[in-house]
């Protein structure tokens, strides 16, 4: 089962001055919204998908795979994220 995990040299962290996490990378930064940044941190390459939803699940109501997996595609796709 796919573990998706943040590249090397990608970052989640906290931005103070902006107040939102935003998303560290050699070619830029992403500003993440709060439910895309509660997935990013779930991404530590030992969690499954689905791990990473039923977690989300207990935070906030309606979370679904699909839409995780399409945001971790996207991620993906911009060379962010990355599939163990």
């Amino acid at each position: 089962m796919a573990k998706p995990k943040l590249r090397t040299g990608v970052r989640l962290t906290y931005d103070r001055t902006r107040e939102t996490h935003v998303l560290l990378f050699p070619e830029g930064v992403l500003v993440p919204n709060a439910t895309a940044a509660a997935v990013l941190g779930l991404c530590d390459g030992e969690a499954t998908v689905e791990e990473i939803t039923a977690s989300l699940g207990e935070r906030y109501s309606g979370v679904r795979t699909q839409e995780v997996v399409a945001l971790l595609e996207k991620l993906a796709d911009r060379q962010v994220v990355r599939w163990t």
